[in-house]
């Protein structure tokens, strides 16, 4: 699965990205017998689930797991034989707010969260609530985030609970964030709680780096190919086909789907495609990511998943791997991610690692105070430039076709996953949905 420094090659299908929904995409496409080659950009494939190693295990650069009730990803890993490998827990959730640490992972724990007046945890349990009965989410296209949030829970509650997770995760975009975006986080995590309404998540016992590497296997034994180290530069018609330029060199082929971020997308196409057209592309705002993961001797707290209520923090969330999944995995280091979601011209986006757990350390002391410096074993800086599109009011409006300016071009981007957020279920889900449509497509012009 690497590039190989070959010209004028021929396939059916060119998918541009190697993670879940380019792979899933291509594993559709090569069980109907159709020749598919994948570009991937970077030396891995995965996209943001791609792993690096840790006490000889593969470990997410980007924290993940999934929701019981994310059914595309389970039949994947049913469907790929992985099932033995699903651990299914309750999780510890909690909130950093005024250098306390409270436990939010049952309605017993929200009856007991001491920052706000006791009617208003009543008012944050109702929102909750009523928020997971909405069916018309297309009414909630015009409000923005802060403005439904202040209607179902009023003041305190916004301010105390959701108004620091906002602006943790958009920064100068917080305010911009569409009622639908924040709706479907509530619906999700609402619907994946145990009978005394913990929440339950699930991991893939050896990481997802595990189910990718076990689809990418599956593709290729198909007649499928995965090169990595390939990043496109252009995507244009030839005639009835389509020729894609890589590193590798140029393919052609009678289709191309294209699962990238938008922008890089409109890169590809700015020599052939409309002004209109390209801007289209360009039109929905992304944010970056930086996680420092770090290694410890010792653990944190018993918490599995902190948000940082506290704009001032450095990062938005502490999540504490290992008390999902046991430390002896890893070699028996404590895994820790700090995730900070931020516009790439942030200084905190071009720091390296070093710089970034300096800054981030007396933060990390302070909620913790009994940490020491001498704890962290190793530490490791991961970037995503592309990590979440800004989710705007009436984002409907922007998200570009499925089908390209011209016939045999697709789109298949996380931008595109809506009311949803992205996520590897969704990912999966699309993936799948648009190799089946392009295999009906060849199909069809077959028996033509």
């Amino acid at each position: 699965m690497t590039a190989d420094t070959l010209t004028d090659r021929k396939t059916d299908v060119v998918i541009i990205g190697a993670g879940f929904t380019g792979l899933s995409a291509a594993y559709e496409l090569a069980k109907n017998g159709i020749s598919v080659t994948v570009l991937e950009a970077e030396a891995e494939i995965g996209g943001l689930a791609a792993a690096f190693n840790v006490g000889g295990q593969k470990l997410e650069r980007f924290y993940h797991h999934f929701f019981t009730h994310d059914t595309e990803v389970l039949k994947l890993i049913n469907e790929l034989g992985l099932s033995d490998r699903i651990e299914i827990n309750p999780t510890n959730t909690g909130l950093y707010y005024e250098n306390h640490c409270f436990k939010l992972s049952t309605p017993w724990d929200l009856l007991n969260f001491t920052p706000l007046a006791f009617a208003d945890r009543i008012r944050l349990g109702l929102l909750a609530l009523r928020a997971r009965r909405v069916r018309d989410w297309m009414a909630l296209e015009s409000k923005t985030a802060h403005e439904w949030l202040r209607e179902l829970g009023g003041e305190n509650v916004y301010r105390i609970v959701w108004q620091p997770l906002l602006r943790g995760k958009f920064g100068p975009c917080a305010e911009l964030i569409s009622a639908v975006w924040f709706w479907n986080k509530l619906k999700l995590r609402g619907g994946s709680r145990g009978k005394g309404g913990e929440e339950r998540l699930a991991y893939l016992k050896g990481g997802f780096a595990g189910l990718t590497e076990a689809l990418a296997q599956k593709i290729c034994s198909l007649g499928g190919r995965i090169e990595t180290n390939a990043p496109v530069s252009k995507v244009e018609p030839a005639d009835s086909l389509w020729q894609t330029t890589s590193s590798a060199g140029m393919i052609t082929s009678e289709r191309v789907i294209a699962t990238t971020a938008l922008p890089l997308i409109a890169d590809m196409v700015r020599g052939w495609a409309s002004h209109d057209y390209v801007k289209s592309l360009e039109r929905i705002q992304y944010l970056g990511n930086i996680c420092l993961v770090l290694e410890l001797e010792h653990s944190l707290s018993k918490t599995y998943w902190l948000n940082v209520n506290d704009i001032n923090f450095p990062f938005v969330a502490v999540i504490e791997h290992t008390n999902f999944e046991r430390p002896e995995t890893y070699g028996g280091a404590h895994i820790v991610y700090l995730s900070k979601y931020l516009p790439p011209t942030a200084p905190l986006y071009s720091m390296s690692a070093d710089e970034l757990l300096d800054y981030a350390f007396p933060y990390l002391q302070k909620m913790f105070p009994e940490m020491e410096r001498s704890w962290i074993k190793r530490h490791h800086l991961w970037r995503a430039r592309w990590s979440q599109p800004v989710v705007e009011k009436h984002y409907s409006s922007f998200i570009p076709a499925e089908n390209g300016p011209q016939d045999g071009l697709h789109i298949c981007s996380m931008a595109q996953i809506y009311p949803e957020d992205r996520g590897t279920n969704y990912a999966i889900r699309e993936g799948k949905k648009i190799g089946a449509k392009v295999a009906r497509l060849l199909a069809a012009a077959d028996l033509n």
